[in-house]
């Protein structure tokens, strides 16, 4: 079977940015947005006693929700295939225009729950009605106690356009023009990192990592003031609304609780000796003292043996054939992604760099971004973004509200699909000197989970401290990626990425601050499923299915202790997961010790 390398975005609005249809859908969206704020400013919650004007108020917000997450994954779409779009650039300007007005109806509607009485209240959430969306509601509720007036939180989304918002789109404007000469040709960002990263060759990548470096660092002004003011926004943000800990956002979104993170990361802090020696034996058979940073992805390759590669349509037929093992309906599902051609996967200029997955709630459909370079990484990484897109598919007959799953279980899925590939290729393996180079493969998660997603939360929890006092030069900021990297690596490495913090799209988004931990979460939360899966058999696919739609509508623990009977708030679960890394590891060492002591 031969699938598209380009994706398909003509179905859902024709014409790419110069789309009539999505020019009508935005203006759609306006009179929307007006007859919301009409409705909820008529509301008198204690008259509507048979909640009918409730009814219509969270059925026209869910119309709005899901016609701007359509309009916006689309818009998002066209920038990431072509940074040079300047008309979709435009239009996502356009698009975020119509938020004020939108957050402005939902900040009057929030204030509005919160005055009703808490017997009111019950008796609403217990009819039939509510029911179903009951946990989503008392968050609302919840987080409503913190709002302002209605004029100051309208004043403050409305002055996010310029900055919390614009900032980041600064950085998109930045990214768009970095250029990295190598041999006789200019590389993108992306280009530049899936070479830099995965390239054979150590004279290669160590070449590439110079050139890489040096282009971060001459943009770093500009990323400093980016990464500044963004974050500085933020935290005026928070002052604003009375919130004095930094983390209380990020753990709210979540889902988790405070005491889930720090078990989580103190679990993993008391285990890293295994990792580090993983990394020195890898540095070895490099013929190297210590890991250096851009050879951490770099495959070993021993012996004769070549490094598999796998064409796009070989990618997508060994997905497949291995997601039928453990379920039939991801298989089915990843199959109409690839014959819809809901994956942009060709390796050309002009891209950005790195890889998602985007909903589109008013078709009912996903759409994958990503650059495919052949290499088994680039098949987990196709696998990781199907996870996500089934874990939408199976929840698109909820409710609006019930589809609201965040970051850190939505890693789970993806995290999960991506062990399904490891193992499969595993399986397969032939050789030592193969098994060797995919058991390395798999660690590069464990690595990149445990060592440089911890190095990225140490920094952002020490640069919003620090920000706390005022602007932060270049040169600050990057002594404190530099301090985190070695604090999370437990100085085991012979070079660090001093300008990682510039290169990193994670800390300049807008809408979901510290998008590190929870990606530690879904992998280690996904190494439990995966285990239950394999002692479940038969039965674990309506299980697994059951398990993603309940993602939006309990907490976290509640979720593990309901479809897992664990505990997050204890060590015991994360060690286990981490405990089924170390067999990895340990099994790496062993095959190993041939090459290191000849």
């Amino acid at each position: 079977m031969t699938y598209s390398l380009i994706w398909d975005l003509d179905s859902i609005f024709p014409g790419g940015s110069q789309s009539t249809q999505l020019e009508q859908r935005m203006l759609e969206l306006q009179n929307q947005s007006k007859d919301y704020h009409q409705l909820i400013d008529r509301w008198e919650p204690e008259k509507d006693t048979n909640y009918q004007e409730l009814k219509q108020i969270l059925s026209l917000q869910s119309i709005i929700s899901d016609g701007f997450g359509q309009c916006n994954s689309f818009i998002n779409a066209l920038l990431s295939a072509d940074t040079s779009d300047k008309k979709a650039k435009t239009l996502s300007g356009d698009l975020y225009a119509l938020l004020p007005a939108i957050q402005l109806a939902e900040t009057i509607f929030t204030k509005k729950l919160t005055e009703i009485s808490e017997d009111v209240w019950t008796t609403l959430l217990s009819s039939s009605e509510f029911e179903a969306i009951a946990f989503r509601l008392n968050e609302i509720r919840r987080d409503g106690k913190k709002l302002l007036s209605e004029q100051e939180e309208h004043i403050i989304n409305t002055l996010s356009l310029d900055g919390l918002n614009a900032w980041s789109s600064h950085y998109d404007t930045i990214v768009a023009s970095i250029a990295i000469p190598f041999k006789e040709t200019v590389l993108s960002a992306g280009q530049a990192f899936n070479r830099m990263m995965s390239d054979p060759d150590k004279a290669v990548r160590e070449e590439l990592f110079t050139a890489w470096e040096k282009a971060w660092k001459e943009k770093a002004p500009l990323l400093a003031d980016t990464l500044n003011h963004l974050d500085g926004f933020r935290l005026s943000q928070y002052n604003l609304h009375g919130v004095t800990d930094f983390l209380e956002e990020p753990l709210n979104y979540n889902r988790m609780q405070k005491e889930t993170l720090d078990v989580m990361w103190a679990t993993i802090q008391k285990n890293k000796q295994p990792f580090i020696d993983y990394l020195t034996r890898k540095a070895q058979l490099f013929g190297k003292e210590k890991m250096d940073w851009q050879d951490q992805d770099a495959p070993i390759i021993l012996g004769d043996s070549i490094e598999k590669s796998f064409s796009f349509d070989e990618a997508a037929e060994f997905i497949l054939k291995n997601f039928e093992t453990f379920s039939p309906k991801m298989a089915q599902f990843s199959k109409t992604a690839f014959e819809k051609s809901w994956i942009e996967a060709e390796d050309r200029p002009g891209k950005r760099p790195g890889g998602y997955c985007t909903e589109l709630p008013e078709t009912k459909e996903s759409r994958i971004f990503m650059t495919f370079g052949n290499s088994i990484n680039e098949v987990a990484t196709l696998a990781h973004e199907l996870g996500h897109a089934f874990h939408s598919s199976v929840m698109w007959d909820l409710p609006t509200l019930d589809r609201e799953y965040a970051m850190n279980v939505a890693e789970t899925a993806s995290t999960f699909a991506e062990l399904i590939v490891a193992d499969a290729t595993l399986k397969e393996a032939e050789t030592p000197e193969e098994k060797i180079n995919l058991l390395d493969t798999k660690m590069q998660n464990a690595i990149a989970m445990f060592m440089n997603i911890h190095a990225r939360f140490i920094f952002e929890t020490n640069f919003y401290e620090a920000r706390k006092g005022g602007l932060l030069s270049e040169d600050d900021i990057t002594e404190l990626m530099l301090e985190a990297q070695k604090q999370s690596y437990q100085n085991s490495l012979g070079t660090y990425h001093p300008h990682f913090w510039a290169s990193k799209l994670h800390f300049f988004i807008d809408d979901v601050p510290f998008y590190n931990f929870p990606y530690t979460f879904g992998y280690l939360f996904s190494m439990g499923i995966y285990a239950y899966a394999n002692q479940q058999g038969s039965d674990f696919e309506d299980q697994y299915i059951a398990l993603l739609r309940d993602t939006a509508s309990m907490t976290s623990e509640d979720l593990a202790k309901k479809h897992l009977g664990v505990d997050l708030t204890k060590p015991d679960f994360w060690q286990a997961g981490i405990d089924q890394v170390i067999k990895d590891v340990n099994e790496f060492m062993e095959l190993t010790e041939p090459y290191v002591n000849k």
